[in-house]
C-alpha cells in the first residue's frame, strides 16, 4: 500500500515552474515504502538535505565519501616521415614544427650499387653516370628532422 505525503505549493519562483530550488514532486514515495502495481520498485525523488523540512518530507542522509576516477594514459607515437612534425623539443622543450633535411643513407647507397651493377651490361648508361642519380633524389636520401629554435636533431627517418 502506497502512503502519499502531502506536499504544500511551494512560494512563487521567477524561474520555470517546474524547476528551482523551492519545486518538489507531488508524490514523493521514499524507498523503504510498499509501492503500488503502477510504480516500479524502489521508486524515489531525490531529496536533498534541508529541502525537506518545510514540506513534510524526510530528508535523505549522505555519505561523505570521495571517489577517485582513474584515467589510462594514452602514449602519443610520433611518426616521423618525409614531412615535418609538431612536436616538443627535447632539448629546449619547445613546441615547434621540425625542420628537414636530407642526408645519404643506406638505401641510397644500395641503390647506386644497383644501378651500377646493371650498368655494366649498358657501358653507355656507365659512362654517363646514372648510378649517381640516387644522389641526387630525395625520394632515396633519410630525413633528418630538426628543431628551427635550438637547431639539434630531433629524429631522422630511415628509407632502410
Amino acid at each position: 500500500m502506497s502512503k502519499e505525503i502531502p506536499v504544500e505549493n511551494p512560494p512563487p519562483y521567477s524561474g520555470h515552474p517546474t524547476t528551482g530550488p523551492h519545486f518538489l514532486p507531488q508524490n514523493v514515495v521514499h524507498p523503504t515504502q510498499p509501492t503500488t502495481a503502477g510504480q516500479p520498485s524502489g521508486y524515489a525523488y531525490p531529496v536533498q538535505p534541508g529541502y525537506g523540512q518545510g514540506y513534510g518530507v524526510q530528508s535523505a542522509s549522505y555519505n561523505n565519501t570521495t571517489t577517485i576516477v582513474t584515467q589510462p594514459t594514452i602514449a602519443v607515437i610520433q611518426v616521423y616521415r618525409e614531412s615535418p612534425v609538431r612536436t616538443m623539443c627535447p632539448h629546449c622543450q619547445a613546441d615547434v614544427v621540425t625542420a628537414t633535411h636530407y642526408e645519404t643513407g643506406t638505401f641510397t647507397w644500395l641503390a647506386c650499387v644497383i644501378i651500377c651493377f646493371f650498368g655494366f651490361k649498358n657501358f653507355v648508361a656507365f659512362c654517363i653516370g646514372c648510378c649517381l642519380f640516387p644522389f641526387c633524389i630525395n625520394g632515396c636520401k633519410d630525413v633528418v628532422h630538426t628543431c628551427p629554435n635550438c637547431r639539434q636533431q630531433i629524429a631522422r627517418y630511415n628509407r632502410m
